[in-house]
């Protein structure tokens, strides 16, 4: 083993966490630098094809041993008996410290996740909402396990947790998942019954309300401070806004959103839903919000794919079911622009020229074919 590297770079998600190897024996080695359990795959895949062998992989870390998570895991009465390092989870590994899913005595699966105190106040604002929507009846949610103490973060050694039952999703094709006409059926009906179910006022009656309008102008101002080399880009985008967008933006309808809607958040089964991931973003926004953010997010991977396959469905079911008002419509386009500086942000956070170029590029091309998008559309 001397001619093998002691460092990789995990390629499985955008954190790219620097990973030490130490090797303990000819076939074992220990995985440290982590953020997620995905690290540990990443290894496992990558010195199996490098030796076509067999090779057992564990987290160097005593904080995750076997040990301690089962010590963890009692927490909610359960005995652990494996650890799957081996099954990729979906959603954002960014939103936890540290996750595996793990299998008790009795064959069942679950997430076993550690969460940063930082993120304490969301989680629970999540752990209460889904709670709160599992008891209205809304299909595809799945609350955290509660232990014994009806806890649904347990702390141990000053460390924080939470678990859910794992369903192990059918996984997309990024090529030609956004081309399957029924995803968008599927995907509509969500948002529409999301919407009754919280329209009686009772789900986050107190929060403030999120402003894109202000995000906007916000990193605007950071662009002009700091990122001059494309203000002028951004400047362009921004003028598109303040024609109409910007003035009305205040009088948008308001309702509870989802706040990351997309096909990626979804685990999906065969032809169907299995259950909505990834919360952290929920509030209260204007009510088209969900709808243009599942839009953008699907056409940045492929521009074609606005006006072909599950946008349509999507679109013409929303829009049927008369959920949504007119001025909503309306300003749909501008709308999935105004969201597209959250992305920018996180690009221009990251330094990731190459993704803040697309970024820019994608505004410009919703901006050049709104009314061509408008008339497919419907709208």
């Amino acid at each position: 083993m001397n001619n093998l590297k002691t460092h990789l770079i995990c390629l499985e998600c955008p954190n790219g966490c620097n990973l030490n190897l130490d090797w303990k024996a000819d076939h074992l080695v220990a995985v440290s630098g982590n953020e997620c359990a995905k690290g540990i795959v990443f290894v496992s895949h990558t010195l199996k094809k490098k030796h076509n062998a067999h090779i057992v992989v564990e987290a160097a870390s005593k904080h995750f041993s076997k040990e301690v998570l089962s010590q963890i895991v009692s927490s909610w009465d359960l005995v652990l008996s494996r650890l799957h390092y081996d099954i990729m989870i979906q959603g954002s590994p960014e939103r936890s410290v540290f996750r595996v899913v793990i299998e008790d005595d009795k064959k069942d699966r679950y997430l076993l996740e550690e969460i940063a105190p930082k993120t304490l106040k969301t989680k629970q604002k999540i752990v209460q909402t889904l709670d709160f929507l599992f008891n209205k009846n809304l299909r595809y949610i799945q609350p955290f396990l509660k232990n014994k103490n009806n806890d649904c973060i347990i702390s141990h050694q000053n460390k924080l947790w939470q678990m859910t039952p794992f369903i192990k999703g059918a996984s997309l094709d990024r090529r030609e998942y956004m081309y399957d006409y029924w995803r968008g059926d599927l995907l509509a009906d969500f948002l529409i019954e999301l919407k009754k179910k919280t329209q009686d006022g009772m789900l986050l009656k107190d929060e403030k309300q999120f402003s894109i309008k202000k995000y906007v102008y916000r990193l605007l101002r950071e662009i002009k401070a700091h990122q001059k080399d494309i203000k002028r880009e951004v400047d362009a985008v921004v003028c598109f806004l303040e024609k109409e967008f910007m003035a009305v933006h205040d009088e948008l309808p308001v309702c509870f959103c989802h706040g990351d809607y997309h096909p990626m958040n979804i685990v999906w089964g065969d032809n169907k839903i299995e259950y909505v991931i990834d919360w952290e973003f929920l509030g209260n926004k204007p009510e088209i919000y969900d709808v243009c953010n599942l839009i953008g997010c699907v056409g940045v991977e492929h521009p074609s794919s606005l006006y072909e396959g599950l946008i349509i469905p999507f679109i013409k079911k929303i829009r049927d079911s008369k959920i949504f008002s007119d001025i909503s419509f309306q300003y749909l386009v501008e709308f999935i622009v105004a969201l597209r500086f959250a992305w920018l942000s996180e690009w221009l956070r990251r330094k990731d020229h190459q993704m803040i170029e697309l970024e820019l590029a994608y505004m410009n091309f919703l901006i050049e074919h709104k009314e061509d998008l408008e008339k497919v559309w419907g709208i």
